[in-house]
């Protein structure tokens, strides 16, 4: 049988999480001389035992399957009825029934479980190989109280764990939103006053009444007032664009193989890529992701090399991390904790239009996606890997 999908491995930790489960089973036992109970999920395709009680030694456990064909709580699944049989032998339907003839039953009873919002979680089932009394008022009570007593409480985990997985995304907004508050105050404080301070110093030189005119000279403070203004303006066409990149929701199925492409074909660069899985995504968001990183490539590259960029992926049951490679001058590990901040710069030799703004869109970016982004030091080039989440 297949692996069980992480969303089902939390339904069986739910149940064994009720603590009044063990009891209920117990209860049922007792009340019914009957020598399994179990309360099982049951989907599609699938029946397993989430918690158990076994004193017949039919031997399932908890996160046990038998497989859903074989079951009644597949049809009580398709109907939303519960199944009661005191002796199938004499039970006109089910004495020639698959079922109790594969695990040798003759009595069983097994009453849905139905979540308030209307979904069908499972059954809490019993079977014994001797007949037993089950058709009567008070079982068929015991049962449905105890169904919707595990419906409740199943219902008050998921919502526990979605307002804790609520939580933990508020507190990595809340951590995400002073980090770019720190990178605010620092532009403010530092990039934003250098070319502030030049503006003022070459301004008064201009105006100076004492300095005799000289149109040389004139020439050249009026050109690098017109410069730092220039580096003013871009910083905050940079910052306002940054800053407008918005959290959106539009995500669709995006062929990131293909955003590859057409970003490396529009850079000019060589990139060799290994399989990449599709991934749910904001497309115009992966485009400017991969344009930002291979334009990296080739802002970056030795003098004299041709930019080459590897791509290579990792998957497991929750996340995929991208490895992107390139053989440009790397990145200095003093340079490792500030590399995605705004304005972070490599080299000053760098355009004039270039700021460093690069990897600190690819950040945001990947942080909206629920990923993370980190840079790693190499001898031959420098690593960007991106982790994000599949499930």
């Amino acid at each position: 049988m297949k692996a069980l999908s992480s969303e089902l491995l939390r339904d069986i930790a739910h149940i064994q999480n009720i603590p009044i489960i063990p009891l209920i089973l117990e209860v049922v036992c007792r009340s019914t001389g009957m020598g399994f109970a179990a309360v099982a999920r049951v989907t599609e395709d699938k029946w397993i035992a989430c918690s158990v009680r076994d004193e017949i030694a039919f031997g399932l456990t908890p996160g046990g399957e038998l497989p859903l064909e074989t079951t009644i709580c597949h049809e009580i699944r398709q109907s939303g009825q519960g199944v009661i049989i005191d002796q199938v032998s004499a039970d006109a339907h089910f004495c020639t029934h698959r079922t109790p003839l594969q695990y040798g039953f003759q009595s069983y009873i097994s009453i849905p479980i139905i979540l308030p919002d209307g979904q069908f979680f499972g059954t809490l089932c019993a079977i014994d190989p001797a007949p037993a009394l089950l058709n009567n008022t008070k079982t068929i009570g015991m049962f449905t109280a105890f169904t919707e007593l595990i419906a409740f409480h199943v219902a008050q985990q998921r919502l526990l764990e979605q307002q804790t997985r609520a939580l933990a995304e508020t507190v990595q907004e809340l951590g995400e939103s002073r980090d770019e508050n720190r990178q605010y105050r620092h532009i403010s404080n530092h990039n934003l006053q250098e070319p502030l301070r030049k503006l003022r110093m070459f301004s008064s030189m201009l105006t100076d009444p004492i300095t005799p005119p000289d149109a040389a000279k004139t020439q050249a403070l009026a050109a690098r007032i017109n410069d730092s203004a220039r580096r003013i303006s871009m910083m905050i066409r940079d910052l306002s664009d940054f800053s407008g990149t918005p959290a959106q929701h539009n995500f669709e199925q995006v062929d990131l193989q293909q955003v590859i492409r057409i970003v490396s074909s529009q850079l000019g660069v060589t990139v060799q890529a290994g399989p990449i899985p599709p991934i749910k995504a904001v497309r115009e968001q992966m485009e400017q992701l991969f344009f930002q990183l291979l334009d990296n490539a080739v802002k970056f590259a030795k003098p004299g090399v041709v930019p080459e960029v590897h791509i290579t992926t990792m998957t497991d049951a929750n996340e995929m991390a991208i490895i992107v490679d390139d053989n440009g001058i790397g990145i200095a590990p003093s340079q490792l904790e500030k590399i995605f901040d705004l304005f972070s710069r490599l080299s000053t030799d760098l355009p004039m239009d270039s700021f460093g703004m690069g990897l600190a869109f690819c950040r945001k970016i990947v942080r909206q996606h629920g990923g993370r982004i980190e840079a790693e030091s190499r001898d031959d080039g420098a690593r960007i890997r991106i982790v994000f989440p599949t499930a």
